[in-house]
């Protein structure tokens, strides 16, 4: 009876849930899922049958609020591509569980990695993809404001006064400023702090940003203001960048994909370390990355964090990188093969070593609305410096 009554009980929705494979959901954001990605789920489904991947994908601008969205109403996908920033807000709110790295796993990656998904000690993410920046020059710009157009500019005070030369010798603007109310402009104002051994909170938690490196990170804002081009506060990254490639800036913040699209567009181009500041201790850029969470209460958080390891191995994570188009997470040898054949990488990678990871805040959106505030209120004069970071570096406080 009690064998007949479970044969019964197999066609009903409770017992049918319990005895059939358990899906992975995963949330993928972008147009599409990467070939790799696609071989890599195929490869785990046929490892792991009753684990298989239940691939979403969400276009970028949907994308964290729909898994934010899910996980605060109880729904949670198993896991998801997030952007590291948003992960100390939503481990905060118990929405999603430690990844902890071992100290092997960390000393396998760039400096600095490990700590864009460390929060109180932990991991809370696994990375996935990252990116760094340099600086591209316009070479025959260079030439016609009678500078050398094969020597970029190293430091701050050179960047500043070639980005007058070309301001006041061609009919271009010398330096692409982005100041618009984007998240962008908080992360390319980053560039600048981390080429000065700036900081905006340190380990303990500390708000460190009224510092003298962050004070001359914003005074040489200020000055390349007036070379740059007119109203900075109506532009955003690729909006810069789209005045580049139309041959109408000196010099730019871009990232590798940007060399490409300049040979497309016919463009004369270099691409440097970016210029240091008077503190820096070695060429520095903004590291910026995004991770892989897993989310609680899926009911499948063990194979979600085994699915995300096993996607993330360095020669798989590799395969990604390199067909992305992304800048590599870890020092393996076919990066230093990578960079021996393509020179231009070389940048990308150099800023890594004295680099800054994106600062870690339990309400995300409330520090990029502050720098976002303090980079505007500079570039178009309504405070100075020194006022306008002294109040900054306060409401931070309430952000952190």
């Amino acid at each position: 009876m009690l064998l007949a009554s479970l044969v019964a009980l197999a066609g009903t929705t409770g017992l049918t849930t319990a005895i059939q494979a358990e899906e992975i959901s995963f949330i993928v954001c972008g147009d599409e899922v990467q070939p790799s990605w696609s071989g890599y789920f195929e490869e785990w489904n046929a490892a792991n049958p009753d684990w298989p991947v239940a691939p979403e994908v969400v276009g970028w601008g949907q994308c964290q609020d729909k898994v934010t969205t899910l996980a605060a109403a109880g729904s949670p996908v198993a896991l998801a591509y997030v952007g590291s920033r948003t992960l100390k807000q939503l481990a905060l709110n118990d929405l999603i569980v430690e990844i902890p790295m071992t100290e092997e796993e960390k000393a396998s990656y760039y400096n600095y990695v490990p700590e864009t998904v460390t929060f109180d000690g932990t991991q809370w993410g696994i990375p996935v993809a990252f990116s760094t920046k340099a600086l591209f020059w316009n070479k025959d710009l260079f030439e016609e404001a009678g500078l050398d157009p094969e020597v970029a500019p190293k430091t701050w005070e050179e960047e500043i006064a070639f980005a007058k030369q070309i301001e006041e010798n061609t009919d271009a603007d010398g330096f692409g400023l982005v100041a618009k109310t984007f998240d962008n402009t908080m992360h390319q104002f980053l560039h600048w702090v981390y080429t000065n051994n700036g900081q905006v909170i340190d380990a303990e938690g500390n708000i460190t940003f009224n510092s003298p490196q962050v004070l001359a990170a914003l005074e040489a804002l200020k000055e390349i203001t007036a070379y740059s081009e007119e109203g900075p506060t109506a532009y955003e990254q690729n909006e810069v960048r789209a005045i580049f490639l139309d041959g109408k800036l000196g010099m730019v913040q871009g990232a590798i994909s940007t060399g490409n699209l300049a040979t497309e567009a016919g463009i004369n181009w270099g691409v440097a370390p970016l210029p240091l500041g008077p503190d820096a201790q070695g060429p520095g850029t903004l590291l910026i990355t995004d991770s892989l969470a897993v989310f609680k209460g899926s009911g499948v958080e063990e194979k979600a964090i085994e699915l995300a390891k096993f996607m993330t191995t360095p020669e798989r994570q590799w395969a990604y990188e390199k067909e992305a188009g992304l800048t590599p997470l870890r020092p393996l040898p076919e990066v230093e093969e990578m960079v021996a054949e393509n020179p231009t990488w070389k940048p990308f990678i150099d800023g890594i070593e004295y680099g800054g990871p994106e600062p870690l805040f339990t309400d995300y959106q409330g520090l990029q609305n502050v720098m976002i505030e303090l980079v505007q209120s500079v570039v178009t004069g309504q405070a100075e410096p020194a006022a306008a970071l002294e109040r900054a570096a306060s409401e931070l406080e309430q952000y952190k």
